[in-house]
C-alpha cells in the first residue's frame, strides 16, 4: 500500500483521506486530526500547484452558500450558546464535501477510500458486538464507538449498507468466489448490524434502499434487484420469526399508542421554536436550550394558548427537518433544501450508462444510498451531522470527483 500510495500525485494528502475514512467511526482524536491535517495538506498542494479543481460551477455555489448559512445564523440566532459550534460541523462535513469534489483523485485513489471505509466499518463492528457482548457498553447497545448514540450508529450503518450493496452489485461478476464470497458477508453482516441496532426509521429506509439501488441497476444487471428483494424478504420473515427488537420495539410503541415515540411532541416544540425564530432559528446545536418554560413563554407572546402534554422537551428535534427548521430558521432550511435538491437532480440526471465502469456505478450507489438514508431517515432522525453526516459528504464528494473526471457526453 505505502509503495502505491508514493505512485499518486500527492500522496500525503491521500493518506490523510485515507486515514480520516479509515478513523471516522473507530477513534474521535485521529478522525479530527485527520480532517484538520488533510484540509491543510490539499490547500498547501493546490497554492503550490496554481490549481484548485477546475473551473467554478454550480455545486461550488451551493457548498459555499450551505457553509455561509450556518456562519449566518450562528451571528443572528434567537439563543446563545452552542451556535458557533455547531456551524464548525457543518463546516467540516461541507468542507469534506468541496475538498474532495475537487480533489481529482484517480480511480485508484478513489477504491482505497471506499476501501477504508469499508475495512473501518467491519473493525468498529467487532469492538461494538465486543463491548455489547462483555457487558463493557454501559449503554447495552450497539454502537461504534466514535459515531456514539445507536440511533448514530444506525444510520452510518444504512448509508454503509448502500456502499457493500453497491460494490456487490458493480464488481461480483468480475470477482472470483473467494471475493465474492467475502463482499456478501460484510454486506451480510452490516444489513444484520443495522437490524440489531432496532432503530425503525434508519431500517426501514435501509431495507429500502436495497430495493432501490436493485431497481436503479436494472438496465446494467438484473440479478441485483432479484437479490435484494430476496434479502428483504429474508430478514423480515427472521426478525418476525424470532421477535427481533426492532419488532418488539414497534408493538409496544403501537401498543402504548406511541408509534411516533413521542415525536409529534418534540416536533410540535420545534415549530414553537421556529415560529418565535423563523428566519435564523435559534441557533445550530441550540436546540437543548428550548424548554418548556421558553415554549411556554413563546406561545403567550403570539396569544396562543400552551398545553404541556402536547410538548415533549428532547436534545434534538429527532427530524433532521424539523431540527433544520427550529436551529436555522428559513435562512438554513433554504440552504440544506437547495442542497438536497441538487443531490437529488444530479443522482437522476448523471446515473451511470448500462456501459459505463464499474467504479462509476459503485460511486453513484454509495452517493444515492448515502442521500436515501440522510434525506429518508430524516424524517424521523437528526440525520447529516457529525460522523455520519462527513460519511454522506465524503461519498458524495467521491461521486462528484468522478463525475468531474469524466464529464457526461
Amino acid at each position: 500500500m505505502l509503495a502505491e500510495l508514493r505512485k499518486v500525485r500527492y500522496p500525503l494528502e491521500t493518506g490523510l483521506l485515507v486515514a480520516l475514512a479509515f478513523f471516522l467511526p473507530l477513534l474521535e482524536a485521529p478522525k479530527n486530526y485527520a480532517w484538520l491535517a488533510y484540509a491543510a495538506v490539499w490547500l498547501a498542494n493546490r497554492i503550490r500547484a496554481r490549481e484548485f479543481g477546475g473551473s467554478w460551477d454550480l455545486w461550488d455555489t451551493l457548498i459555499a452558500l450551505w457553509i455561509a448559512s450556518g456562519y449566518l445564523v450562528a451571528a443572528l440566532a434567537g439563543l446563545e450558546g452552542s451556535e458557533w459550534r455547531g456551524a464548525t460541523d457543518l463546516l467540516r462535513y461541507a468542507s469534506i464535501l468541496w475538498l474532495v469534489k475537487r480533489g481529482g483523485y484517480s480511480a485508484r485513489e478513489l477504491r482505497w477510500v471506499l476501501g477504508a471505509l469499508v475495512a473501518s466499518v467491519v473493525i468498529g463492528l467487532a469492538v461494538g458486538y465486543g463491548r455489547l457482548w462483555s457487558g463493557i457498553g454501559k449503554s447495552r447497545t450497539l454502537q461504534l464507538h466514535s459515531v456514539g448514540h445507536v440511533n448514530h450508529t444506525a444510520i452510518y450503518l444504512a448509508i454503509m449498507l448502500g456502499v457493500c450493496a453497491s460494490w456487490l452489485a458493480a464488481r461480483w461478476q468480475a470477482w472470483r468466489a473467494g471475493r465474492r464470497a467475502a463482499a456478501a458477508a460484510i454486506a451480510a453482516l452490516v444489513l444484520a448490524s443495522l437490524v440489531v441496532t432496532a432503530s425503525r426509521g434508519a431500517v426501514g429506509v435501509g431495507l429500502a434502499l436495497l430495493v432501490v439501488l436493485g431497481a436503479a441497476w436494472w438496465p446494467r444487471w438484473r440479478a441485483p434487484l432479484a437479490a435484494s428483494l430476496g434479502a428483504v424478504a429474508l430478514v423480515a420473515a427472521g426478525a418476525l420469526t424470532i421477535g427481533a427488537e426492532v419488532i418488539r420495539k414497534h408493538e409496544d410503541n403501537v401498543a402504548a399508542q406511541n408509534v411516533l415515540s413521542f415525536r409529534e411532541g418534540i416536533w410540535r416544540t420545534s415549530l414553537a421554536a421556529w415560529e418565535r425564530h423563523p428566519w435564523f432559528g435559534v441557533g445550530m446545536d441550540n436546540y437543548s436550550r428550548v424548554t418548556e418554560d421558553l415554549v411556554k413563554a413563546w406561545r403567550a407572546e403570539a396569544g396562543k394558548d400552551f398545553d404541556p402534554a402536547r410538548y415533549v422537551r428532547f436534545p434534538h428535534a429527532h427530524s433532521l427537518y424539523f431540527n433544520t427548521l427550529a436551529e436555522r430558521g428559513l435562512a438554513g432550511s433554504a440552504a440544506l433544501g437547495a442542497v438536497l435538491a441538487a443531490w437529488l437532480w444530479w443522482l437522476v440526471r448523471r446515473r451511470p450508462a448500462a456501459g459505463d465502469p464499474d467504479l462509476d456505478w459503485l460511486l453513484w450507489g454509495g452517493a444515492a444510498g448515502a442521500f436515501l438514508v440522510t434525506a429518508g431517515a430524516g424524517v424521523v432522525n437528526t440525520t447529516l451531522h457529525h460522523e455520519h453526516g462527513i460519511l454522506a459528504a465524503l461519498l458524495l464528494g467521491l461521486w462528484l470527483s468522478r463525475l468531474k473526471a469524466r464529464p457526461a457526453s
